[in-house]
């Protein structure tokens, strides 16, 4: 048990503070939840199509994973967040093809735009735009979804994306070019309809 204060702990990687938890640290503990839990959520809800009760699942069951095996952890052999990204994957993976479909984000799922200054029109257009990017992504094959999402929308590099994915980084840079003509493809003709100038 540390006694370390928690402005002191927030400086630790994400590794050092699973050791600590293992170790019976909970202020670890919680600093840890706070740092990764919203990335699992939010990368849970890109992949399952904006599920927004399906990713709190995920994203529930991947760090309850992460605190079991925390005491046999061994520190520096892969970080903590592409470990996490692995298992979210995977259990997002299990959630798809048990139901047997793609699921479409509804857009009461969609989240409202940050900008609170944005007027009615262009909060309705920025829900459309970010339902379409979430059905043209539901559209692509899982595999090179996963690799987008990780690649564009997590901003992940390479190697980190082929560790979590367990493929070559060549494999992933072949996925995300192919998703990414194919989400260009799938958007293109909405353009105007989604506010996109031709510029």
């Amino acid at each position: 048990m540390t006694d370390m204060p928690l402005d002191a702990l927030s400086t630790l990687s994400d590794d050092a503070l699973l050791v600590l938890f293992s170790n019976g640290d909970p202020a670890a503990a919680q600093l840890l939840t706070r740092r990764l839990a919203p990335r699992v959520l939010a990368h849970a809800a890109r992949l399952l199509g904006g599920d927004r009760a399906e990713a709190e699942d995920v994203a529930q069951e991947a760090m309850l994973r992460l605190w079991r095996i925390a005491p046999e952890w061994r520190q520096g052999e892969a970080q903590v967040t592409t470990w996490l990204y692995r298992v979210t994957a995977n259990l997002c993976t299990d959630r798809l093809r048990r139901s047997g479909r793609r699921r479409h984000a509804a857009l009461d799922q969609v989240p409202e735009p940050e900008d609170d200054a944005a007027t009615p029109a262009e909060a309705m257009e920025a829900r459309e735009r970010e339902e379409a990017l979430q059905q043209a992504l539901d559209d692509l094959p899982e595999r090179q979804r996963q690799a987008v999402v990780l690649r564009h929308i997590e901003g992940l590099g390479n190697p980190e994306i082929a560790e979590i994915m367990d493929i070559s980084t060549e494999a992933v840079e072949s996925l995300t070019a192919r998703g990414k003509r194919a989400l260009a493809k799938a958007l293109a003709g909405r353009r105007d309809e989604l506010g996109y100038d031709h510029g």
